[in-house]
């Protein structure tokens, strides 16, 4: 039985501030993403009276305000100090998957850190876009972020591709990518516009068009990309060493597939 993650949806984004400066930097950005959400403290809610986001100024904590931003939203930035947010948001987490992305940016607009969720929440994608928007320096810590390689468990999603393997795989292998061993990418369905980075695909990730064209004994780690079912005799024989990438089916020209561990 394997685990499925899907792409994601449009984001929903609000930008957290509680302070003077911190609300004026939040106003610059929120000028630039008009459809994010603001939540502030009412005493600088006139910060953002001219700019068309929806405003939510509240009394009282902020504290109390962290449970409906969690549950409501897909990508939290708080212009509010690193150990604050941390204190902040501890009693509300529950796991990778399903946390919105949190990011802090500094109370003088200078830094921007993804602090949860970054790959699967896309905090870490956003930290950037954010950091361009307002003339920041992103703060990243991802190791295959900084490695500038392949992203395990969000590979293909902007292409809507989707993960298929359990959890322990996506932890092997992604350490196996990060630690420059041998990869196999085999690619036998979807688009091949995969690699976005500006940088060039590693050179300890060897690229085949066919799973049977790969020596398996060759690489610590195979990233297969196809429309075929996997046999569980592939999944144990490839033992946490195999992550699948199920990218969207032309139904109209392809049959149906069944995915391994699926009810036939």
């Amino acid at each position: 039985m394997t685990d499925s993650i899907p792409s994601s949806a449009e984001p929903r984004v609000c930008i957290v501030a509680i302070t003077k400066h911190g609300a004026a930097q939040a106003a610059r950005l929120a000028e630039a993403l008009p459809q994010a959400q603001v939540c502030t403290s009412a005493k600088f809610a006139p910060a953002f009276a001219d700019l068309p986001n929806t405003i939510h100024a509240y009394e009282g904590a902020l504290r109390d305000q962290i449970a409906p931003l969690f549950a409501e939203q897909d990508q939290l930035i708080f212009f509010v100090s690193l150990g604050a947010v941390v204190r902040l948001i501890a009693p509300h987490l529950r796991d990778k998957d399903v946390d919105p992305g949190v990011i802090v940016v500094d109370d003088a607009g200078q830094f921007v850190i993804p602090v949860l969720s970054g790959h699967v929440g896309g905090a870490n994608e956003w930290s950037e876009r954010v950091a361009d928007l307002i003339g920041a320096t992103p703060v990243l810590t991802t190791a295959s972020d900084v490695g500038k390689t392949i992203p395990v468990d969000i590979l293909g999603r902007h292409l809507g591709w989707r993960v298929e393997a359990p959890k322990i795989n996506i932890t092997r292998v992604s350490a196996h990518v990060v630690n420059g061993e041998p990869i196999a990418f085999v690619q036998e369905a979807g688009s091949p516009d995969w690699w976005t980075r500006p940088t060039p695909l590693p050179t300890n990730v060897h690229r085949f068009d066919r799973f049977d064209a790969v020596d398996l004994s060759r690489f610590a780690a195979v990233l297969w990309v196809t429309h075929a079912p996997v046999p569980e005799a592939r999944w144990a024989q490839l033992h946490e060493r195999l992550v699948v990438y199920r990218p969207p089916v032309d139904t109209a020209a392809s049959p149906a597939r069944v995915s391994p561990g699926a009810a036939p």
